[in-house]
């Protein structure tokens, strides 16, 4: 084979056996690549790995736009009380009182709450509860500007009180409106709890509006319509505001339940909003007066007096001299309608009341005897004397239901010692009887059942079988010590 030859076929061969070394690796590559399960990145997913990866901004929470409008006009009230002065309901005056015949000295003691600062002027909305009986009065805003307040005016009829600072460029929270929200809308709680995490800020939902009957720390509101929230509320955040996701204040925090989680309660921001306009304006307010005491309409009360209906409210009694008395309301009468518009609800209906205008004219509806009738009554101011002759009516708290009593009738010693003239008292309660799951005790005094009077036992045990013959219920006015009537509805069978 000659020079030329060699040269020729050694290429070929050489280039055959690179290949053959290339499939080789291919192949032992592709190997090894399944058995460590290694995973060559696609073109589009190195891209996404890239974005990932990067420093791309973060969505916002839609709660910083509410805190930055809520923070700066939410403050710090320090408040120093005057205790021991001989008036107060402080147990340790009690103490004092029963073994050293003396009050304690008086003594001023720290404590604290929130507010918010409603207008550039300076005005606070704060509870009654936070500053009453205040000595002194410190406002430390977000900003750590310091002032000194004064008080406005308080209402320790609904909680709400209004003190005053005064400053420059002082930042104002907007008002929402609480008649429009929802249960379930978004509800931020901004406040300064325990008296030392200041400018905190707890966010929930609306759990519940129109929440009544509560008893609450630092003193007991007579006029009571609280939206309900989960969002936190603990001891130092009372006076300050609950925001809806705008950044509005729709209420006062107020009020917390030490034996649950997860509810708080705030006084609703147009009650207040109310209540602060005629504080600043006249430094109290006025409200007006029906003269009566007033029961739930239940759907057992109402098949009781034969209604077709529960909604109003049932008057348990009328004082003598009064708005309602003179205009011709009686007892048991079911008021469904006040001012043209109708009356669902108790606390709202008290509320409707306090809140229309001293000495205006209202056409008043009710069902009396099952028929429908109007009536005009001239309101009335509500104030101490008024309320105090209505507590002096005959009277008293409730028990509950009926069924399994035993009565007697009345003596006229105690007649006279109850301020009634007709009526049976409880001698005895079965036990597991209608009368005992009601509450029903031994001493209650009966005066009616359905709307008649009760003039003695046997007249009692008359009316209790027309009653039953009627329905399942008969509705008993019921009298425990010295209080304002209430109805009981007592069920008669199964």
């Amino acid at each position: 084979m000659s020079a030329d030859s060699v040269r020729k076929v050694r290429p070929r061969r050489y280039y055959v056996s690179a290949l053959l070394l290339v499939l080789v690796g291919l192949v032992i590559g592709l190997g090894l690549s399944a058995g460590l399960n290694v995973q060559i990145l696609s073109t589009a997913q190195k891209s996404l790995l890239s974005a990932i990866s990067s420093s791309s901004p973060v969505p916002e929470s839609p709660f910083v736009g509410v805190v930055d409008k809520a923070l700066p006009a939410v403050v710090f009230v320090d408040v120093r009380k005057k205790v021991g002065s001989g008036d107060s309901e402080d147990p340790q005056d009690e103490l004092f009182r029963r073994f050293f015949d003396a009050p304690r000295r008086p003594q001023r003691v720290p404590s604290s709450g929130s507010g918010f600062i409603v207008d550039p002027q300076g005005h606070i909305l704060t509870n009654n509860h936070v500053v009453s009986n205040a000595d002194e009065i410190t406002v430390t805003l977000n900003d750590k500007r310091t002032f000194k307040a004064k008080v406005v005016g308080t209402d320790p009829a609904t909680d709400v009180a209004v003190i005053k600072i005064d400053g420059d460029h002082l930042p104002a929270l907007p008002l929402g409106d609480s008649d429009k929200i929802h249960v379930g809308d978004w509800a931020i709680a901004v406040g300064n709890p325990l008296g030392m995490l200041k400018g905190s800020v707890t966010v929930g939902i609306v759990s519940a509006r129109g929440r009544s009957d509560l008893q609450i720390f630092g003193g007991t509101p007579e006029y009571q319509d609280f939206i309900q929230t989960d969002a936190s509320i603990n001891f130092g955040n009372s006076g300050g505001p609950l925001c809806n996701i705008r950044g509005e204040a729709i209420g006062i925090n107020t009020a917390i339940n030490p034996s649950g989680q997860g509810i708080g309660f705030a006084i609703p921001i147009n009650l207040a909003k109310h209540v602060a306009e005629q504080l600043v304006a006249h430094g109290e307010v006025a409200r007006a007066w029906l003269g009566v005491t007033l029961s739930p309409l239940t759907p057992e009360i109402a098949e009781g007096f034969g209604l077709n209906t529960d909604k109003g409210v049932v008057i348990a009694s009328v004082g003598d001299g009064t708005p309602a008395g003179r205009a011709g309301l009686k007892r048991n009468d079911v008021i469904v309608a006040f001012d043209g518009e109708p009356v669902t609800d108790r606390e709202k209906f008290r509320l409707r009341v306090a809140d229309t205008q001293v000495g205006k004219r209202v056409p008043v509806e009710v069902l009396r005897d099952g028929k429908r009738m109007t009536f005009y009554v001239t309101l009335g101011p509500r104030n101490t004397e008024n309320v105090a002759a209505m507590q002096e009516q005959p009277a008293t708290p409730p028990a509950e239901r009926l069924g399994g009593i035993t009565v007697r009738d009345l003596t006229p010693e105690e007649k006279k010692e109850v301020r009634l003239r007709n009526g049976v008292v409880i001698t005895d309660v079965e036990d597991g009887s209608a009368a005992e799951d009601a509450g029903l005790e031994p001493n209650m005094v009966i005066e009616e059942v359905g709307g008649k009077p009760v003039t003695d036992a046997a007249s009692f045990a008359r009316l209790l079988k027309d009653a039953k013959a009627r329905g399942k219920h008969a509705v008993l006015l019921v009298h425990r010590g010295q209080g304002t009537p209430q109805f009981i509805p007592l069920r008669l069978s199964d």
